[in-house]
């Protein structure tokens, strides 16, 4: 055998060790990418499976409230209910907002803000809100992490072949990056 040959053999060796280095590679990314959004799915139904019980304890104080009520219904119904990413990602997003009004419109019921059921509710509800940011950060983090390992050259080469395209990020909606008005001066 030629010189000829044994290069021809080691450079294609050489380009089949390097195609499954990026598509292990990018297998395991795609998979993080899954399994952050898994995380954050985790989230959403723990949210989810708390508010009947909020609903149960706050149903019995604000009786005048429907309309907060139905909303946070109808919230929880979307999130069960959701059969894509971006239906989810929208029916939490609507759920968040159902759940904000709903602890305003309980300020205006000391007997409920006393609750030692609802306190704690809305704690836990708290932490998993936070647990939520953290999931969506992280998997923003993931998806950052896959988008550049398939865009950078060499791999983009491999990425294409191996079929794989870019994931989208999870943006936090227009009205949610608002500041809200602070008035300190006093009407007295």
């Amino acid at each position: 055998m030629s010189v000829l040959a044994y290069v021809a053999g080691g450079i294609v060796v050489l380009v089949a060790l390097i195609s499954i280095y990026y598509y292990n590679r990018m297998v395991k990314l795609e998979n993080r990418v899954d399994n952050a959004w898994a995380q954050i799915d985790v989230q959403l139904k723990k949210r989810a499976d708390l508010v009947p019980n909020l609903m149960e304890t706050v149903e019995g104080y604000m009786e005048h409230e429907r309309e907060v009520m139905d909303q946070v219904s109808e919230s929880r119904e979307k999130m069960m209910n959701a059969q894509s990413q971006e239906e989810e990602v929208q029916a939490g997003n609507d759920m968040g907002k159902a759940l904000k009004s709903l602890f305003a419109v309980a300020e205006d019921y000391p007997d409920l803000k006393a609750s030692q059921n609802f306190s704690e509710l809305q704690q836990e509800l708290s932490s998993i809100e936070n647990k939520i940011a953290y999931a969506r950060q992280h998997y923003n983090d993931s998806v950052m992490t896959f988008n550049n390992a398939i865009e950078t050259f060499p791999a983009v080469l491999f990425a294409n072949i191996f079929g794989k395209q870019e994931k989208d990020q999870l943006e936090i909606e227009t009205a949610d990056k608002e500041l809200p008005e602070v008035d300190f001066s006093s009407d007295e």
